[in-house]
């Protein structure tokens, strides 16, 4: 499977898939061809997660696995501990990617305290490669300076064909930083898009698939969510989609900036 950096580009993600529900997408997921599943502390379905790839019968070096650090866990001396869990969960001794799920809330904690506990997990040996989801301009600065020569392994924001998050994704590209994309279909957005589904028609594709070609195409990793049996497989064949160069520059002036996740939790997005 293509990599993006270190990390296959197409993943499954299983953000709003809480039990038997995780467990039976991850292990859809994996029957179809999926080699890199995503999860988080703050989903309360790592065990689920981690059981279905226990069950599947996949050996360990061949699935990519990520999970998050919630930020209510950076507390001074926290981070460590709430990873073990994880792994516990997981059914894992390590995974391969660890993020921190948001920047801390309201920089409650401090980032130099925070980034140095990521730092000694990766140096723990708890997870082969370290990176962040959700960070702005101003987070990204302080997180390649305090890391030193640990690399950041992606920026893992939301973006899909109707809200490109072009401020952020430029400022991490021109530094080396791989950008993954979640929410990738817009939270089902894409699907009403009359630009979209002319291209999609051209292909003999739907909507979902031509916005999953498209960042693939810019390249970006994409985690899409579904329960769907269907939409799962549906989503994986996507990689198989090439996209004229006349598509790529319609679906690129899609976008319109429809930001779907700006909660209280959220730090001040970049705009510009």
């Amino acid at each position: 499977m293509k990599k993006v950096g270190s990390i296959p580009q197409v993943g499954y993600g299983t953000w709003n898939r809480d039990g038997q529900v995780a467990y039976d997408g991850v292990r859809c997921a994996l029957d179809v061809g999926y080699r890199h599943i995503d999860t988080a502390e703050g989903y309360n379905n790592e065990e689920y997660v981690g059981a279905a790839i226990s069950d599947s019968g996949i050996p360990r070096p061949d699935i990519f696995l990520t999970t998050k650090v919630s930020p209510e866990s950076f507390g001074p001396g926290q981070i460590m501990s709430h990873v073990r869990t994880s792994l516990d969960k997981l059914r894992v001794e390590k995974v391969d990617l660890l993020l921190l799920h948001y920047p801390s809330i309201k920089d409650e904690y401090d980032i130099t305290d925070y980034m140095a506990q990521l730092a000694d997990v990766i140096d723990a040996g708890l997870t082969d490669q370290i990176g962040v989801s959700n960070f702005t301009k101003r987070y990204i600065d302080s997180a390649l300076d305090l890391l030193g020569d640990r690399p950041i392994a992606t920026n893992q924001v939301e973006i899909h064909p109707l809200m490109q998050n072009r401020p952020i994704v430029e400022y991490c590209r021109d530094r080396g930083i791989p950008m993954t994309a979640y929410s990738p279909l817009g939270r089902g957005c894409v699907n009403d898009s009359a630009g979209l589904k002319e291209i999609a028609a051209a292909h003999d594709a739907t909507a979902a698939q031509v916005s999953l070609a498209f960042l693939m195409a810019e390249g970006f990793i994409i985690i899409p969510s579904s329960g769907n049996p269907s939409r799962i497989a549906e989503n994986f064949a996507a990689k198989d989609i090439v996209l004229t160069e006349a598509d790529i520059s319609t679906i690129r002036s899609l976008d319109e900036g429809r930001r779907l996740v700006d909660g209280p939790w959220c730090p001040a997005w970049d705009t510009e």
